[in-house]
């Protein structure tokens, strides 16, 4: 089988953390081909998708082929796995992949499902399952929200990794600049959730596989409000809770039908949060804390779909 992963640079791959490292890695211990592109390099040849793709050996990390401009189609699936921020290049990206004929090559997740599922809108079309929520950019109506929780959290909707999050306090001196900074203005919305003290206790990051949870790791503020590995939370071992299971499996049906496959769910007590489908992290952290491997499972998963395809 011929995988191919959309990625960024791969110079800026950390091995010992990104989930893409891992699925490679999975993907060439069951023999398969792993080609690696990067977005600016798909092109459009006689209406179908083509890339300069290079070909990858992760063990040792890592050894490229030279690049080879071919026809994405010949790969039997795709991995978008480019990270955030989804700005027009990205856009475009997806409209390229969305050439590819659905019956020969699997792309995870669907162009068309990447384009719905804005990581952090998405989870408002559960809203028996979030905290409460607005989007905004009116700096009376945020002020008006804030004040009536008491505290909120501020995220940038293209944001990722903790970048932008901030907590607002409605006595904070500074409130009217932090909105006027995260809304540029008031030219751009912001999501404001109400601050869930929940959230010094950790914040679960839930891997989805075709719907169903395969594994799960808390990501816990080390002196910063934000848990996120990014900006520097500590991991720890966790497992789903009935109300965890309840999210998972009130959203399958919509992820499923969105052609999200492989996902991340964000959960802090009990409330989902975002809804992460561009290029989900965790996985190594699982494995290594929980002694799985979700890379495995995924490629099992992804050979079992693929058989049907022919």
């Amino acid at each position: 089988m011929k995988i191919a992963f959309i990625i960024d640079p791969i110079s800026q791959l950390d091995p010992g953390h990104d989930t893409t490292v891992a699925l490679m890695e999975a993907a060439q211990a069951k023999e398969h081909e792993v080609w690696v592109c990067e977005l600016d390099q798909l092109s459009v040849v006689d209406s179908a998708p083509w890339g300069m793709l290079h070909q990858v050996e992760t063990e040792p990390w890592y050894t490229l082929s030279p690049g080879v401009l071919k026809p994405v189609g010949e790969m039997n699936a795709v991995f978008m796995r480019k990270d955030p921020p989804v700005n027009i290049p990205y856009l475009y990206g997806t409209y390229i992949l969305d050439l590819l004929n659905p019956q020969k090559t699997l792309v995870v997740n669907s162009p068309k499902g990447l384009r719905l599922a804005n990581e952090k809108m998405y989870a408002l079309q559960f809203p028996s399952l979030i905290p409460a929520t607005i989007v905004s950019q009116d700096k009376t109506i945020i002020r008006q929200f804030v004040q009536e929780k008491g505290a909120g959290v501020i995220k940038p909707l293209g944001g990722k990794g903790g970048e932008g999050i901030l907590y607002l306090s409605p006595t904070d001196d500074n409130f009217n600049s932090l909105i006027e900074i995260s809304t540029h203005q008031g030219r751009e919305p912001v999501m404001v959730q109400e601050y869930l003290p929940a959230a010094k206790e950790g914040d679960k990051r839930i891997i989805m596989l075709n719907g169903k949870p395969i594994g799960a790791v808390n990501r816990i503020p080390t002196g910063d409000f934000r848990g996120n590995m990014a900006v520097g939370g500590s991991v720890a071992a966790t497992e789903l809770t009935e109300k965890d299971s309840y999210i998972c499996a009130t959203v399958c049906p919509k992820l499923r039908a969105d052609g999200l496959y492989f996902v991340g769910l964000d959960v802090i007590g009990g409330y989902l949060t975002e809804v992460n489908v561009t290029s989900p992290t965790g996985v190594r952290e699982i494995d290594r804390l929980s002694h799985t491997n979700l890379g495995k499972q995924t490629m099992e998963w992804l050979e079992e779909k693929l058989f049907f395809y022919e």
